[in-house]
């Protein structure tokens, strides 16, 4: 998981089901409507009718509004409930205020009696009913809740199990960090956003003393994504053993990937290095790699998997003795501080005659934002 992602908090009115929240709220405003009928009780049944609706639905309503500020800021519940406490204080005295308690008239009389008698056996009745039927939609929600919170949790340990798994997998078709080819100086960084990633690459040895490098993104995320990834290093390794040309290679994988990203492309770059340092690359919407500190301006081509694309065009180049190449995801170009920054395209470049492991570290502590992948090569001179 990225930092943007970890930084953003549980939604409960997002994630609890509509029927579970409207539940809860009317049980809550049925429990609290029992201060409503107390208060009647409390005054020997002598509240204004009004009064009496009033303080029972006021209550069970304020009661309601404490429960969502609560639900929604937690640590925070304060902010909503001193300021509507403060609220119902002024609108229940209005209220008592208009519509003051009947004068008890003394003496009683039998009428009066059996109106008190029937307002309190009322009263009594109705708090017994709304707690009974509070108690009810508390009891549904919790049930409910708790078997969702097991089904939730069972599901997430499955796809836990199932990225660790995924995980696995890439760690081990990826190659290490510092491979050992004859001739040159290889080292990469990988370092994934979440459990897995998107980024790829091989580097292989090729022809006669040679190397072949071929470094891309997944468009997408999770574990879609990793399989896809997958798919394209099993394709890179098979096509490798037929050819080493950068153009023909891209071709092949186009060729396996069209119609299996229907919403999504890959990006690809691939280099042959031959063992006397000439050069042949071709590209698939990657970023351009760095020699030497300058970055290089390569022929562009849409992505690999894209409608209409497939045709690519060929470079050639010398890589001297001592010359190194430097080549990056986009995780490392946006990564992103907290303030918005970027890491941008500059500094790439400033730190681009680094090692890989430096500038990985680099773009990480300024703010990882996705998949980050770097991949340096120097040539050594061979005997």
């Amino acid at each position: 998981m990225n930092k943007a992602e970890s930084k953003q908090s549980f939604d409960p009115w997002r994630e609890t089901p509509r029927k579970h929240i409207v539940v809860l709220l009317a049980s809550v405003f049925l429990f609290f409507t029992t201060i409503g009928f107390a208060n009647d009780i409390i005054a020997m049944g002598r509240e204004q009718t009004v009064r009496w609706v009033l303080g029972v639905i006021l209550t069970g309503l304020f009661a309601v509004g404490y429960a969502m500020g609560g639900i929604s800021l937690r640590k925070k519940w304060w902010m909503v409930v001193a300021p509507l406490f403060a609220v119902e204080l002024v609108v229940m005295g209005f209220v008592g205020n208009r519509f003051p308690d009947l004068r008890q008239v003394i003496p009683i009389n039998a009428t009066d009696v059996e109106h008190i008698r029937f307002r309190l056996l009322f009263d009594s009745v109705a708090i017994m009913t709304v707690v009974s039927l509070g108690y009810t939609g508390f009891f549904y929600v919790s049930v409910h809740e708790a078997r969702r919170y097991v089904k939730t949790r069972t599901e997430k340990a499955l796809l836990e199990s199932e990225m660790t798994a995924a995980r696995q997998v890439q760690q081990v078709i990826l190659p290490n960090s510092d491979q050992a080819i004859p001739g040159f100086a290889v080292e990469s960084a990988y370092i994934p956003a979440r459990e897995v990633g998107g980024d790829f690459f091989q580097v292989l040895p090729a022809g006669d003393g040679g190397l072949l490098l071929v470094i891309g993104d997944v468009s997408g995320k999770g574990l879609p994504a990793a399989m896809l990834v997958s798919l394209v290093i099993g394709a890179i390794r098979a096509t490798a053993d037929e050819t080493h040309d950068p153009v023909v290679l891209l071709g092949k994988l186009h060729s396996q990937i069209a119609g299996r990203t229907p919403d999504g492309f890959v990006t690809a770059l691939a280099v042959f290095i031959a063992k006397d340092g000439t050069a042949t690359i071709a590209n698939a919407g990657h970023l351009s790699p760095y020699m030497d500190g300058r970055e290089m301006e390569l022929p562009g081509a849409l992505p690999l998997g894209l409608m209409g694309g497939g045709q690519f065009e060929a470079m050639t180049f010398a890589v001297r003795a001592g010359s190194r190449l430097t080549f990056l995801s986009d995780g490392v170009i946006e990564a992103q501080k907290a303030d918005g920054e970027l890491f941008g395209f500059e500094r790439a470049q400033a730190m681009s005659q680094e090692w890989a492991g430096a500038i990985a570290e680099a773009a990480v502590e300024f703010g990882q934002a996705d998949d980050i992948t770097v991949v340096t090569i120097e040539r050594r001179l061979q005997a």
